[in-house]
């Protein structure tokens, strides 16, 4: 569906882990402009006490709104997601997209079985955010749930193979290969980076569910039903924003996502924003 608004859609995740999401969005929003923020100063997220995750969420959203003018959040970010998403949603004049709900959905979805898991990290999996979700979609599906502190460290460090972060996924999904399940959420989106070690720990009859094309296709019917869209036959841009060492940013990201991350701008945290 065509539409006349050509501001960009706002996305921002505790680093790099969210360019998967941005990805998907690109893949299938060519026309849409994106500003997309890496909190790289502050990450990991993961083992923060959820008020600060959500201090620091709302920092960003807010920073979406006033500085870059966006049409839509999608917080791309599995653990600020848990802390901050309804606060957010209820502070923003625009629209907010979490990755949460539309992998709870896609998991549903890929489990035959109805015994299904889900991993994230430590603030994540203890805010209970992936299981209401889940058990809203299907509350028949048998769910186990399992936090996996360090794989974000690893991904954030490039090593995405190797006897280290093998012998860690074997003892940190070994609760999940108990399970006998037949899907995994991957509910961090540094996660699939890591999903060939994953996949190898579990096995070939285990399917791994990523949130990042559901939330891509969640993006695009809310900008639909919202008439939202950019109009149709232009070139989006995309603009790509760091807390954290900008270079490293641009060069490690464009690793992740591909030549539409060539350059990267500071992003610094404010005492104007809440």
């Amino acid at each position: 569906m065509s539409g006349a608004d050509p501001r960009p859609i706002g996305m921002f995740d505790s680093g790099f882990g969210g360019l998967t999401v941005a990805r998907a969005v690109i893949d299938l929003l060519p026309d849409e402009d994106l500003v997309y923020i890496g909190d790289t100063g502050r990450y990991p997220y993961g083992s923060k006490p959820a008020d600060e995750v959500r201090r620091y969420a709302r920092e960003l959203a807010h920073s979406l709104v006033d500085e870059h003018d966006v049409k839509a959040i999608v917080i791309a970010c599995n653990t600020a997601s848990a802390a901050a998403r309804d606060e957010i949603a209820a502070e923003m004049p625009v629209p907010v997209i979490s990755v949460v709900e539309p992998g709870a959905r896609a998991l549903v979805a890929a489990s035959r079985s109805r015994r299904a898991g889900v991993i994230g990290t430590v603030g994540t999996i203890a805010s209970g955010a992936y299981q209401r979700a889940i058990a809203a979609a299907d509350p028949g599906l048998g769910l186990v749930a399992s936090a996996c502190p360090g794989f974000v460290e690893f991904v954030e460090r490039g090593q995405t193979a190797g006897d280290e972060v093998t012998v860690l996924a074997e003892r940190l999904l070994a609760p999940v290969v108990e399970a006998d399940i037949d899907a995994l959420l991957l509910g961090c989106t540094h996660y699939p980076f890591l999903a060939g070690v994953i996949a190898r720990v579990l096995g070939p009859d285990v399917v791994l569910v990523s949130s990042a094309d559901e939330t891509a296709r969640e993006t695009v019917r809310l900008l639909d039903e919202r008439g939202l869209r950019a109009p149709a036959g232009r070139t989006g841009t995309h603009t790509f924003h760091s807390s954290g060492d900008v270079e490293w940013f641009a060069e490690f990201g464009a690793h992740l996502l591909g030549p539409e991350l060539d350059t990267a701008a500071r992003w610094e945290p404010g005492p104007r924003r809440p």
